[in-house]
């Protein structure tokens, strides 16, 4: 029987340990310097190469080569049996099925004897977290007081079910995701070395649906050889049951349409194609999530293949980001929802339901004048009524506007309602801003200032054709032009007058200290 690919492709060498070089080079430091814990834990998700490495770490322990740097060398007597997997002085044990207390009573007993062949008996205990609390007691002892030949790697998905003393007694590496990239990179290894015929897009796609793990990456490559002798794109989609892309851009153009009827009926299509539902919400999370960077500026970060930018770009300039975060939330619940429901598609059909609510713009509308406070209450600036806006547009502006108002001028809530309904129109993107993180403070100097909730989305909205488009807003709704000002906001959001000196005592005390300003009423 042939072996399945990922345990024919486990590293050997610390080189071919992909995506973990923070943790791999201490440990390569480690057995050069002949200094070698007695015990560590390796926690991450799984997939990413905690227990290939343990046990990269028990060969370099045991490898019979005399020059330290060159450990493991997969060459000697040591080094080949743990290869072949018949190393005695290399015990492996599934805590998940040996959690009691006995267990590791026993372990304890065994541990005093001396190495079979070995320098060290290396003890590698996978998902750790699993034992008892009576078996962590029982360890802990051994950990405290090890003998000089055992080492101890704990290994754990889970590392914050793992009691302090127990982690406080382990060298602690933490095994990160595997980046997209480089989970291509080496399926293209594995595919060139295995003779195997794969598309680009294909192994993008295994890469994506293998969420950090390339162990997973691995066997959904497996998987596929098994199908057929070309892997294309859509045997990848067919196979691994995501073939759902369009049914999750059906979805999307549902709740952009505000068409239940069209949304229940992809999503019941999807379904009996074999969707799973809550993988189904992940998909749509997903792509939520693109989304949001689209809208954000950082089309750089898009995890979406080039088939469905052009839907994206579409969706990203209908959906306000105050609606796609809510959006978001709905189907993230439904995605980590128990399986506990007599009807497996229900949370999957709510979250449709909810997110048609929630996507519909009269509703961001309700949501904003209902939340937001009165912005002020100054004399509102003579000039010409706010333009007629016909289809998301003013018509009949003025072609010369009047000099801006005197300083200390406040903004009407209506008005600043009304520029963000234009500005849902004109920039979905900076709508969210101006919703989500900003407040206008009112006009100063002849500016109308914006306070922002941080540095970072003040110095977004400065961005010149951020500000272009925003002045450009202004002018429709308010009749004339008005420069912008963006300010970092306070750290209580506390509302200055606007004859108070930003850069003065009482700003900075309220700014840094947390102080609050208070009218003198006499």
């Amino acid at each position: 029987m042939s072996q399945v690919l990922y345990r024919i492709w486990r590293p050997r060498t610390w080189n071919e340990v992909v995506g973990q070089e923070h943790v791999i080079t201490t440990l390569q430091n480690a057995v050069s310097a002949d200094r070698i814990s007695h015990a560590f834990l390796f926690s991450g998700p799984r997939g990413t190469g905690k227990t290939s490495t343990a046990r990269l770490l028990a060969k370099a322990a045991n490898c019979l080569d005399e020059d330290l740097t060159v450990r493991p060398c997969n060459q000697c007597a040591h080094c080949l049996s743990i290869n072949r997997g018949d190393f005695l002085d290399l015990i492996e044990i599934d805590a998940a099925s040996n959690t009691s207390v006995d267990d590791v009573r026993s372990l304890r007993d065994k541990i005093n004897f001396s190495p079979n062949r070995g320098r060290y008996k290396v003890y590698i205990i996978d998902e750790v977290h699993m034992l008892s609390t009576q078996a962590f007691n029982a360890l802990l002892k051994t950990l405290e007081e090890p003998p000089s030949h055992a080492i101890f790697v704990l290994a754990t998905t889970e590392a914050h079910k793992i009691p302090a003393t127990v982690s406080s007694r382990c060298q602690q590496h933490e095994f990160r995701r595997i980046p997209v990239d480089h989970i291509i990179e080496h399926l293209r290894e594995v595919s060139e070395q295995e003779g195997l015929e794969v598309e680009e897009d294909a192994l993008t796609l295994v890469a994506r649906q293998a969420t950090g793990s390339l162990r997973d990456a691995i066997s959904l490559l497996d998987q596929l050889a098994s199908a057929e002798s070309k892997i294309t794109l859509q045997l990848a989609r067919n196979v691994l049951g995501t073939a759902a892309s369009q049914a999750v851009l059906g979805v999307m153009d549902a709740i952009v349409g505000q068409d239940a009827a069209l949304g229940l009926n992809v999503l019941q299509k999807a379904l009996d194609r074999g969707s799973d539902p809550r993988q189904f919400a992940r998909q749509v999370v997903s792509y939520l999530r693109n989304l949001l960077f689209l809208q954000m500026g950082n089309a750089e970060q898009l995890d979406a293949s080039q088939d469905v930018r052009e839907k994206m770009d579409r969706h990203a300039q209908v959906l306000s980001t105050h609606a796609l975060l809510n959006v978001i939330r709905v189907f993230n619940e439904a995605a980590s929802s128990s399986r506990g429901f007599w009807q497996p598609s229900l949370p999957l059909e709510l979250a449709l339901i909810d997110a048609l609510g929630k996507a519909h713009p009269s509703d961001e509308r309700a949501h904003l004048r209902g939340e937001r406070k009165t912005l002020g209450s100054g004399p509102k600036p003579e000039a010409q009524s706010p333009p007629h806006k016909e289809g998301g547009r003013s018509q009949n502006l003025p072609k010369q506007y009047p000099s801006p108002p005197s300083d200390q001028e406040q903004i009407q809530r209506e008005e600043w309602d009304q520029i963000l309904d234009f500005m849902q129109d004109e920039n979905p993107a900076i709508h969210g801003m101006l919703v989500s993180s900003c407040k206008p403070m009112g006009i100063k100097n002849g500016k109308l200032v914006l306070s922002f909730d941080s540095d970072l989305n003040k110095d977004r909205m400065m961005r010149d054709e951020r500000l272009a488009i925003t002045q450009k807003v202004l002018e429709q709704v308010m009749g004339y032009a008005l420069p912008i000002e963006c300010i970092a906001g306070t750290r209580t959001q506390e509302k200055l007058p606007l004859n108070v000196n930003p850069d003065g005592m009482v700003s900075t005390a309220v700014r840094d200290l947390g102080g609050k300003y208070v009218l003198d009423k006499d």
